[in-house]
């Protein structure tokens, strides 16, 4: 029922080539959850430049995706990681994008028969 993303760029993007979206949300699926779990690493070990690389590499795709919240929380973890800042800073914000990204994968998942 799309509650959880928008498709509406990845369509614009692919010419409403299904065969493309298709592999957009098998990408999207299957990297982002494990790139999360690298954010997440780099958090905890408070290794600025680990979240930060893995936090950009999934910007783009949060927002072709059309998780506007999602996109948004991520540019405040780039944020921190750029000002080096304490960890209790950026949980609660990290906690929600993974909140959003798994309800998202379980909602596409369930939609796309993945």
């Amino acid at each position: 029922m799309a509650i959880h993303y928008n498709l509406a760029k990845v369509y614009a993007l692919s010419d409403n080539d299904p065969e493309f979206v298709n592999q957009i949300i098998g990408l999207f699926v299957t990297e982002i959850p494990e790139d999360l779990l690298e954010i997440k690493e780099g958090i905890k070990k408070k290794d600025h430049k680990h979240a930060y690389a893995y936090a950009h590499k999934i910007k783009p795709s949060l927002d072709l995706m059309g998780l506007d919240v999602a996109f948004q929380e991520i540019l405040q973890i780039e944020a921190w990681t750029k000002a080096e800042g304490k960890k209790k800073e950026i949980e609660e914000i990290f906690k929600s994008v993974n909140n959003q990204v798994s309800d998202a994968v379980k909602e596409l998942k369930k939609d796309f028969n993945l």
